[in-house]
Formats: structure tokens, C-alpha cells, sequence
């Protein structure tokens, strides 16, 4: 897909502050510093559309970022260690659930995990989270650049057999670093929008 024009539009934290019309969603979930803003970066092309950072938990809103006037990529805050009190983390996880239960533009949840680790315990919990209230939903393997390409396929699949034993959902490889496994997850995004 070529994109021309992508922009921020606007960081919420409640219903009042989400974009008015009907675009599409596709958003990203996953725990503090996955890579959530760098896929942004990535799949777009641009260096620095989506702030990034070495800190977890930078991202404390619900940022939105309107892709040509086709489609949103809502960018959420990530779960798990983050320097935020445990008041603001309650705070912040109330407006997530907020927005994942009654937002009607949700076409497709890209949940990003790290391919070189199995699944987290907060992992487990937002997967549940996604199955049990039936939110469409793609696996991104995210960091693959950091294990050897000939062992990827392999990570993928023992991710998929961890988290996902139905496998009942794509799970697909990507590396902000290398920049390789785009087309495929545009091919998903195509199909949904």
C-alpha cells in the first residue's frame, strides 16, 4: 500500500476525545516497549511519525494517527513495568478497556508480543481479554531481527502453539529494524479495510 499523507491527529483518554466519523481502526496493544510506535514508524515509511522511546510506559494516551483518510492506527498505551503509580496505571487501564469495549470503528487488533520471549502473564491476560470479548484480532511476532532469520518460522509457530493452541489467529513475524515482513502485514490490513 502506498501512503501519502499519514498524521497524528489527536492523544485521548476518554470517548469525548476519539475522532468523530466512521474510519476504521486498527489497533496496536501489547506490554511497554514492544515496539508498538516503531511498527507505526515501519509499516508507514517515516522516521518519526510515532514517538518512540527507550523508557516503557512514554505512551499514556490513546494516540491516533489517520492514514490517508482510509484508516486509523490507534497506538495504546503498553501494559506491564512501566514508571507510572499504580493509581495512574489503574486510571490509564480503565480508558483502554473503555475504548477496546465501545468503540465501534474496531476492524482489527494488531497485538504485538516479542518473538524471543514466551508470553508474559499480562500476554496471557490481553489475549483472554481479546478472545473472550471477540475483537478481530492479528498476533505480530514482533523484535525478529533479533534471532536468527532461519529460526524464525520456528518462534512463530512455538508462540502460536503457546498463546494460541485453537490457532485460530494469524500470527506473523516483523522487525522495525531489518524492515522485512511488511508485505504480509499489509496484506492483512488490506483485507480488513
Amino acid at each position: 500500500m502506498i501512503i501519502k499523507n499519514p498524521k497524528f491527529e489527536i492523544s485521548a483518554v476518554g470517548k469525548n476525545q476519539y475522532p468523530k466519523g466512521d474510519l476504521p481502526e486498527i489497533v496496536l496493544v501489547g506490554k511497554s516497549n514492544v515496539g508498538k510506535s516503531s511498527f507505526i514508524n515501519t509499516i508507514l515509511n517515516r522516521k518519526n511519525l510515532a514517538r518512540t522511546s527507550n523508557t516503557p510506559g512514554k505512551t499514556r494516551q490513546i494516540n491516533f494517527y489517520n492514514i490517508d483518510n482510509l484508516f486509523y492506527f490507534v497506538d495504546l498505551p503498553g501494559y506491564g513495568f512501566s514508571k507510572m503509580s499504580k493509581q495512574e496505571q489503574i486510571k490509564v487501564g480503565n480508558f483502554i478497556e473503555e475504548y477496546l469495549l465501545t468503540r465501534k470503528n474496531i476492524k482489527l487488533v494488531l497485538f504485538l508480543i516479542d518473538i524471543r520471549h514466551l508470553p508474559s502473564e499480562n500476554d496471557k491476560l490481553m489475549y483472554n481479554f481479546i478472545i473472550n470479548h471477540n475483537l478481530p484480532c492479528i498476533v505480530i511476532a514482533n523484535k525478529a531481527d533479533k534471532i536468527a532469520i532461519t529460526k524464525v518460522d520456528d518462534q512463530v509457530n512455538l508462540l502460536s502453539n503457546e498463546l494460541n493452541p485453537l490457532h485460530d489467529l494469524t500470527f506473523l513475524p516483523f522487525s522495525s529494524e531489518r524492515k522485512i515482513y511488511t508485505e504480509k502485514v499489509w496484506e492483512n490490513i488490506n483485507n480488513i479495510i
